[in-house]
């Protein structure tokens, strides 16, 4: 009959462990440090005398006794090592887990001198009783490690050749000691700040266990650890610089091409705006003047009564108007006159299609531009360069945790401060949502008004000039009431279903009946007699319900918008008839800004001999604003509407397919064929062409533009590459949730994003999945 296995299982010099880093390892006493032997592991203790039982009986043909506790295990239960997985080494690392456990919870909870063991079978701490020699504490490795992460949760231990004796007193200031150590360890969160910075024991380090930001994918130890902090410091290290590359690229191209915010002269204070704003009305507030303090008196205030302005120089003589009222009223084109004069310095366009300034004609024979614009295959050495990191898996895991770390920060800081912000936003006085400033930079010019707007401008214009020729089709003139009866429609068939430009489900995924919204009753004759700036009419009407739209902004008072309007780039004077439209309707308010949309159809002018290569379109798009840098009194409607232009957008059908036929892209005046350039190629000239004209504008003291173009709202995310390297900021960026590196560099970097997600659920993403609220918790 087999020997009984309790005496085995309890016996010490049978109570060793493997340790995963060491071939032979001796291990400590635990008597000599006065802490009972005791066998932790279930599996082995009670697997023994399970084992011995067998054996009394015999042993069964389906159980394997040869495994490393002697218990019986099943072939099927048997644990496999794995790519992944090692169970023996779990196994091992579990074992001294629990071990240095149990030893912190014995010496924690110590009993006092004399008093009798909790278990009979095992020797005191207390009692001094003389080690077993097969735990010897010869082994400095684990003595060190054991010490190592004692001390490092604020606790000690003794010296090996000591023994312990303890009292009641000793053992209540070394449970308080402990569990103070604890708290002000828990407590001291700035020691994991970065991944780069933790502060780790000598055991954590060589059994490859990290905190917070450690493990990328380069554990090459057993289990998947890495060997020690080094790998970790040394992949986090790669994964920072490329981060950085990135954004020293972005900042460079930013730079170059006066995009920042400190490079736009209207941003000084010394601009003069005009038409100005109105002035503030807390400008007299609290000033001891006769005005203030006797308001319901005689006193007659002075001139100089109120506050000045110092350091501001003064507007032009301004008609005071009512806000809402008059609108245009307060605009003379004569107040600006005379214009700046021509500059000396000129530009040309080179053989890639970007346009180049010099400071004088000597250095345009050198060919010695003011401003260095990268080249279209420096763009696009650079972009495949961000491409590549994006698509790095260590480097996306990074970006995904310090995102999930962001976010959980955001949830963290709401929990706290929540009612407390909500206090004091109601402590702020005369200030809600609704009387606070509000800018809707994403707003086309042809849907600023709503439905029913356009549907009571519609019906008063039949109502009042049925009779006005409004259209020349066909080669001849059409009056509004002939128009619409060519459509059999009256005034009063007109509605809001009839004229249908609210995009339903019907235009999900569909980009072309989206398009078809803007179009009234889906005739293009009303879009192009109500919602067109170039017609027979010369956009009169659609400069009234532009007014009547002002005028309910400016009654507001706090809400503000950048209206988009297109530049198409099929002709040269697009920009003479936009601005002459602007001007000689006086569409200025202080509400109001304009964006330059450029359509991408560069495939439908071509198809339609329109134009004959890509070079054409730059040209049409860039060569009038070149001109009137150079000679503001060139194009002086120009001039003036250019100051209240912010900068420049590219739209189109993103999701429409980019093939690339061309392993090098060819220049414009090559590209004649009719397949659409790729989104990266537009997004490259309107940001060359733009560098140079902003740095002209600048030195010039003109105000400078910025683009911001549609990107990401379908298609190929790599278009998020493109604006990442060019542009200020973009609009919609839905497609960011799939590409977590540019997501966290847009975070890095603050690029601005113009979500839209009403407008997503319409056409791409349902209201649901967009993921406007991610990103704004991640900042």
């Amino acid at each position: 009959m087999a020997e009984p296995c309790r005496d085995q299982a309890f016996e010490p010099s049978r109570w060793k462990m493997p340790d995963p880093h060491e071939d032979a390892t001796t291990y400590e006493s635990d008597d000599k440090n006065g802490i009972a032997t005791q066998d932790l592991s279930s599996d082995s203790a009670n697997g023994d005398g399970e084992q011995s039982h067998e054996n009394m009986d015999g042993t069964p043909d389906d159980i394997d006794p040869t495994n490393s506790g002697g218990s019986p295990i099943l072939p099927r239960d048997r644990q496999r090592r794995t790519a992944t997985y090692d169970y023996a080494y779990e196994k091992s690392v579990s074992h001294a887990e629990a071990k240095l456990f149990y030893q912190r919870h014995q010496l924690a909870y110590r009993p006092a001198e004399g008093d009798t063991p909790q278990s009979p079978s095992l020797p005191s701490r207390a009692s001094g009783a003389p080690p077993s020699s097969s735990f010897e504490l010869d082994s400095p490795t684990r003595t060190a490690s054991a010490a190592s992460r004692l001390s490092n949760q604020g606790q000690f231990l003794p010296p090996p050749s000591q023994h312990i004796t303890s009292t009641p007193l000793a053992t209540t200031t070394l449970r308080r000691d402990s569990l103070a150590a604890a708290n002000q360890s828990a407590r001291g969160y700035s020691l994991h700040h970065a991944p780069l910075h933790e502060n780790e024991s000598r055991l954590l380090a060589s059994q490859g266990i990290h905190g917070a930001g450690a493990g990328f994918g380069v554990g090459q130890g057993a289990g998947g650890f890495v060997a020690n902090d080094d790998a970790i410091t040394a992949e986090l290290g790669v994964i920072c610089h490329k981060i950085q590359s990135l954004l020293d690229t972005r900042r460079k191209y930013i730079k170059l091409s006066m995009q920042r915010s400190e490079d736009n002269p209207r941003d000084d204070p010394s601009w003069i705006i005009y038409p100005p704003p109105p002035e503030p009305a807390w400008g007299d507030y609290g000033e001891p003047t006769g005005a203030n303090s006797m308001a319901n008196s005689m006193v007659i205030p002075t001139e100089n009564d109120g506050v000045e302005n110092d350091g501001i120089p003064p507007s032009p003589a301004r008609k005071r108007r009512k806000p809402g009222q008059n609108i245009g009223e307060d605009f003379d084109m004569d107040d600006l006159l005379p214009l700046p004069e021509a500059s000396s310095m000129v530009f040309k366009l080179d053989e890639s299609s970007v346009y180049q300034v010099y400071d004088t004609k000597e250095a345009c024979e050198l060919g010695q531009p003011i401003v260095q614009v990268p080249s279209l295959r420096d763009f696009y050495m650079d972009l495949d360069t961000i491409i590549d990191v994006s698509t790095d898996g260590p480097i996306k895991s990074f970006a995904f945790k310090r995102l999930s770390y962001l976010e959980g920060k955001f949830q963290l800081h709401a929990l706290l401060n929540e009612y407390q912000e909500i206090a004091d936003s109601k402590k702020v006085p005369h200030r809600d949502f609704y009387n606070v400033r509000k800018v809707d930079t994403h707003v086309h010019h042809s849907a600023c008004m709503n439905q029913k707007h356009l549907l009571r401008f519609i019906k008063s214009k039949m109502k009042k000039s049925p009779d006005e020729v409004v259209l020349f089709r066909d080669g001849k003139h059409l009056t509004l009431r002939e128009v619409f009866e060519s459509i059999n429609l009256t005034a009063y068939d007109l509605s809001i279903d009839t004229l249908d430009m609210h995009a339903h489900t019907d235009s999900f995924h569909r980009f072309d009946k989206f398009n078809l919204k803007y179009n009234p009753i889906g005739e293009s004759r009303l879009r192009e007699i109500f919602l067109k700036t170039d017609n027979y009419i010369k956009g009169r009407y659609l400069a009234e319900i532009t007014k009547e739209v002002i005028s309910d902004l400016e009654s507001s008072k706090y809400q503000m918008a950048e209206w988009r309007i297109s530049i198409y780039g099929r002709s040269m004077d697009e920009w003479d008839k936009l601005a002459a439209w602007v001007v000689d309707n006086k569409l200025f308010s202080p509400n109001i800004r304009w964006l330059i949309q450029v359509p991408r159809l560069y495939d439908v002018y071509k198809s339609n001999g329109i134009v004959e290569d890509f070079d054409a379109i730059i040209q049409n798009v860039f060569q009038p604003l070149f001109e009137v840098t150079q000679d503001p009194n060139s194009h002086p409607k120009l001039h003036v509407f250019l100051q209240r232009v912010v900068g420049f957008d590219s739209v189109d059908d993103e999701s429409k397919a980019e093939r690339r036929l061309y392993r090098k892209f060819p220049i414009p005046k090559q590209w004649n064929t009719k397949q659409n350039p790729p989104y990266s190629y537009w997004i490259y000239f309107m940001f060359a062409n733009m560098a140079s004209l902003n740095t002209w504008r600048k030195r010039r003291g003109f105000n400078t533009f910025v683009l911001r173009p549609h990107c990401g709202e379908a298609g190929d995310p790599d278009h998020l590459a493109s604006a990442f390297l060019c542009c200020f900021g973009i609009s919609h960026g839905i497609l960011l949730r799939k590409v977590p590196l540019l997501q966290y560099l847009f975070y890095l970097d603050q690029i601005g994003i113009a979500m839209s997600p009403l407008s997503n659920n319409a056409l791409f993403l349902t209201y649901e999945r967009n993921p406007f609220a991610t990103i704004f918790k991640r900042g």
